[in-house]
Order: structure tokens, then sequence, then C-alpha cells
């Protein structure tokens, strides 16, 4: 499995091509995204949102329409996609598959699978495919997802963090913003943020 990583737009937003079998799946394309994943993808299958936030999906539908492939979107945010508060001019996009807690998909020949971790946003979920999570806005290195923003809930927060403290496996992760970690090593910083919530 190949990933290549490109910082998207103001909020410099990880958009993610996945190349597995000679297929891509392309995972949060944001702002500016479309001309990076053109020249980088040469068989892509899916698009695939971590969640409904602008900066991780401006550039769904061009895309999805550029390469006439399905939009994989976690079914609680599917309402950002067609306004945002932050930003009156969000392209909409329309999700094919809206995504419900947490699901194993065959993508032409590809497992994928979204685990849904809700706090910073009601969708937000980290996608795994082989041995990498896609953690979107849920965990970064040495940090995790705000809780301020609208539709964040501090509570579902800790849930999800007490969740993720239940996985028994490591993985490399690929967060939404800034450099790879793996789950072990945020792990072991779930109590401070449990307190700190």
């Amino acid at each position: 499995m190949q990933i290549k990583k490109q910082p998207m737009g103001p909020y410099q937003t990880n958009c993610y091509i996945v190349t597995e079998n000679g297929k891509d799946i392309i995972i949060d394309p944001g702002v500016g995204a479309v001309e990076w994943v053109k020249a980088n993808v040469t068989n892509p299958v899916a698009i695939l949102n971590t969640h409904g936030h602008f900066d991780h999906v401006w550039s769904n539908q061009e895309l999805k329409e550029q390469f006439d492939i399905p939009l994989y979107t976690p079914k609680g945010d599917v309402m950002l996609l067609q306004k945002s508060g932050w930003m009156p001019d969000l392209p909409p996009s329309y999700p094919d598959v809206e995504v419900e807690g947490d699901q194993t998909y065959d993508i032409d020949g590809i497992e994928v699978t979204f685990r849904h971790f809700p706090g910073h946003c009601p969708g937000c979920s980290m996608i795994e495919i082989g041995d990498a999570v896609f953690s979107g806005d849920f965990i970064f290195q040495n940090s995790i997802g705000r809780v301020d923003f609208p539709y964040s809930s501090p509570a579902d927060m800790k849930k999800s963090l007490q969740k993720f403290l239940q996985i028994d496996y490591d993985k490399k992760v690929y967060p939404g913003h800034g450099a790879p970690t793996t789950i072990k090593a945020e792990q072991r910083n779930v109590p401070y943020w449990l307190k700190a919530i």
C-alpha cells in the first residue's frame, strides 16, 4: 500500500491518496486539492471523508464528478456538506454513501473500515485501511480535535476517547493536520485529555 499526503488550503489540511492493487482512494480532499489529486491518481475508485468540516470536503463534488466515483461521508456530518457557517461559499457536495456508526466496506476489493468517534463534530470518524488509520480531526500527534465548534460535544469526545483507549492493536495514524503518529502513542495521552476537557 502506498500513501501520498499533501497539506491543502489555509489550514494545511492533509489530503491523502491511498493506492492499493493499482486502485486509488482519496481521503479528505480539501481546499485546492483537485489539481494535486488529478496529478497523483491513475485509477481513482472512491472519495472518503473523515468528517464534514469545510477544510476536509471542499473539493468533494468536483472530484466526484471529474472521476465519476462514489463519495462516502459519515451520516452525522452530511448536513455540513451543503452549508458552512465559516465558509458560505463552500461548494456543496452530495455523498453516495452515508456511513452510520462503525462500518466496513469492500471498495473495489479494498477493505475500508469507518470507526465513529464523535465529539469534534457529530460524524467524526477514523478510517482504517490495512495498517493505516486516517484520524481526521479526532486524534493528532499529541493532541485531539477541538470541542468548542458548532455541533461539537465535549461529552461525546470523552466517550470517544474512552472507546479509543479500548483499541488493543497498534497502527500508524495519519491525522487531518500535522505529522503521523501511532495509536499506542496517542493512547498514552488520553488520560490527560479526559481531565482537560
